[in-house]
């Protein structure tokens, strides 16, 4: 009994982002706010995505399926983060982790062949407006959105397997602030070597197929766009292409510095700043960058505020 205690339940420890000095005191705050600003940007958009008619496009469908996935991510990370911070117990299970890879992984990969979808749906809005009502149909729309959750779900559902499969010895403490594959890696005392070149494939597959789609979609949209003779409509298709493209660039710039690198090149210090920047930053940014400029979602939260008052 006491040598499977030891073999199946000792806990990881995470190392975290903050110390308790002044400075990062102020950043944990500040993180906690993203955090907020995060949650409430992303459930009001999916909120309003669902309650205004005129926004039950696929455009704005697939658009909901995004900031579901976003609002999930940073609540796999953050506040597990937090919890830690504040107790001060680093601690945790075999269980959590593998729950935490899971989740982290699944969102990463399902957001990947989403954005991939999304300019698609562009693609086919801009170049083939009459085929638009057969290409994006409802059922195809749900098809290719829950496509995007089983794929990122089969992802997840491999790492868990195989970091489960690996052995891990001497020090248990993940230089993270979460439970995330590379780190855990590194503590294993088993060979992990094959194990790492199928991962890197399967990172050619799940960024650099979705991405060769983004850009094939988006020279084809650009070069059509160009040849538009209304000016009105030549600056809205650039508005949205502009904010899908702001994302990719974030989201594919973060995913490849993390799990393209070879491992000789990694740093502990910047996979935390990246993997805060991707689990954190971008899903406050989301909701911000596709509603700013989007008079569509504008007029929906003034007629849902309008709807309030007079109730009130």
């Amino acid at each position: 009994m006491e040598w499977a205690n030891q073999t199946f339940s000792p806990d990881f420890s995470l190392l975290g982002l903050f110390g308790h000095t002044p400075s990062h005191i102020l950043l944990f705050s500040l993180v906690l706010g993203i955090f907020t600003g995060a949650v409430l940007g992303n459930a009001l958009l999916v909120l309003l995505i669902y309650l205004d008619t005129r926004l039950h496009t696929p455009m704005y469908f697939l658009l909901s399926q995004l900031s579901l996935m976003d609002l999930m991510l940073i609540c796999t990370t953050v506040p597990r983060m937090a919890y830690s911070y504040l107790s001060g117990r680093r601690s945790i299970s075999v269980a959590g982790c593998e729950a935490q890879i899971f989740f982290y992984v699944s969102l990463f990969g399902a957001e990947c062949f989403l954005l991939a979808v999304m300019a698609y749906d562009r693609y086919v809005a801009i170049c083939h407006p009459l085929r638009y009502p057969y290409l994006m149909s409802k059922k195809m729309c749900s098809l290719m959105a829950a496509s995007s959750w089983v794929l990122g779900s089969f992802d997840g559902i491999v790492d868990v397997a195989a970091t489960l499969s690996f052995s891990y010895c001497g020090s248990r403490e993940i230089a993270q602030f979460f439970c995330d594959v590379p780190a855990l890696l590194n503590l294993s005392c088993t060979d992990t070597s094959t194990f790492k070149t199928l991962a890197f494939a399967c990172c050619i597959v799940m960024l650099f197929l979705p991405l060769l789609l983004i850009i094939v979609s988006y020279t084809r949209v650009i070069l059509a766009v160009i040849r538009m003779s209304s000016g009105e409509g030549r600056q809205k298709a650039f508005t949205t292409c502009t904010s899908h493209l702001t994302v990719v660039g974030m989201y594919y710039g973060a995913a490849m510095f993390i799990y393209m690198r070879p491992t000789s090149n990694r740093s502990p210090s910047q996979d935390k700043m990246v993997s805060a920047f991707y689990s954190i930053l971008t899903p406050m940014l989301n909701p911000f960058i596709y509603s700013l400029r989007n008079r569509d979602v504008a007029r929906a939260f003034l007629k849902v505020l309008g709807k309030g008052k007079s109730g009130g």
